[in-house]
């Protein structure tokens, strides 16, 4: 696996993780004769009235299994002109999402982790890393906002807001300021498998001198039934959905040094290449995807509501997400039993690795879309 996926070995540290992805994307880049170009981060959306939003241009399809995605990368190289998979970027996450605010909240609140395991350590043991809060717009239209900060440990119970602001500054938007001091309160989980890779898109009569840099990944994922993750008489298991998704993301772009392309020409570039894969995905998988207008944590929502649970009941339970990050809760005691602790974070950890439902191993995945295909 290190051999053909240099960039694992480094996925508990992302600042190396990034750091070698970047080296890997611009090596390849050059191999495409765009040596005399330089690499952007993708920009910020300025708005009529002069406001700078920070824009996920993405897309995504959902299908039923994750098996539906055999040989992707060679499929999608081979049908999208100027579509160049970059070589050695391979990476992965374990990643337990956790939506942190209801269907009627005015954006998407997710808090999020990553599990790691020592070598040869049971599974049963997780360890979370890299803790998250995110604020997304909602649906799964284009160009949505998202805004997300990094958490210490031992600050996950504070409000994150001082994050936001020192990250964001006059860019945060004031809605988005308010709406992430909100207490967060743990309606639902999803425990996703993801392997990721890059790509670099070219395509001079519709983009000019532009290359875009896009970010893909096929996640498998899990979503718990309930929102303390127990059992649910109504799907008779702790999980209500496994389902499968490939995500497509334009993470930047290049452009020859010394250029200064306008914003209209940059945006114009990302959703033209945003367009294209999605055109391309759309027709490839037409037969196989499950339309829906929610995204992953959206559908968290949904499935929690699908069991039959108010929202005055999530409110009641107010479970933390931090308390997911605990072998043994301080006051939550088994209905069956109360004499026990209930351990949050080994059910949490079964919404990955629970026998009926489990997960595909990372290298499972990657293994898998890196399929060769008949031409």
């Amino acid at each position: 696996m290190g051999k053909h996926r240099p960039l694992l070995k480094h996925i508990r540290n992302h600042d190396t993780l990034f750091s070698e992805l970047a080296m890997a994307r611009n090596s390849y880049a050059q191999s495409l004769g765009l040596n005399d170009c330089a690499y952007h981060k993708t920009p910020k959306f300025i708005t009529a009235d002069g406001r700078r939003l920070t824009i996920e241009p993405e897309r995504s399809l959902i299908v039923q299994n994750y098996q539906t995605f055999l040989g992707v990368k060679n499929i999608l190289q081979r049908d999208i002109p100027g579509f160049y998979i970059v070589n050695n970027s391979d990476i992965g996450f374990r990643y337990p999402t956790a939506a942190i605010a209801g269907l009627d909240a005015p954006f998407i609140k997710r808090f999020r982790s990553e599990f790691f395991h020592k070598v040869d350590e049971d599974r049963s043991i997780c360890r979370p890393r890299n803790l998250s809060y995110g604020i997304k717009s909602r649906g799964k239209g284009d160009n949505r906002q998202e805004y997300e900060v990094w958490v210490p440990d031992e600050h996950v119970q504070l409000d994150p807001t001082p994050l936001f602001i020192d990250k964001y500054g006059e860019d945060l938007p004031d809605d988005v300021r308010n709406f992430a001091s909100l207490v967060p309160v743990v309606y639902g989980w999803m425990g996703v498998k993801r392997a990721a890779f890059e790509a670099i898109y070219v395509n001079k009569k519709s983009m000019g001198d532009i290359a875009i840099n896009i970010g893909l990944s096929v996640d498998a994922y899990n979503i718990g039934a309930m929102p303390d993750l127990s059992y649910s008489p109504v799907v008779g298991s702790s999980i209500a959905v496994s389902n499968a998704e490939l995500e497509w993301e334009v993470m930047g772009y290049y452009a020859p040094k010394g250029a200064h392309p306008t914003h209209d020409h940059i945006w114009s570039a990302i959703n033209h290449a945003i367009e294209a894969v999605g055109t391309a995905v759309n027709d490839i998988y037409d037969k196989e995807s499950i339309v829906t207008s929610e995204s992953k944590t959206e559908r968290i929502l949904s499935c929690i509501q699908g069991q039959h649970i108010s929202t005055e009941q999530v409110l009641q339970w107010n479970l933390k997400p931090w308390e997911f990050l605990q072998d043994a809760s301080m006051h939550r005691r088994k209905s069956h039993d109360p004499s026990r602790s209930v351990n949050l974070l080994g059910r949490l950890n079964r919404l990955f690795y629970q026998e009926s439902f489990k997960l595909p191993s990372l290298k499972k995945i990657h293994d898998l879309i890196a399929q060769p295909i008949k031409r």
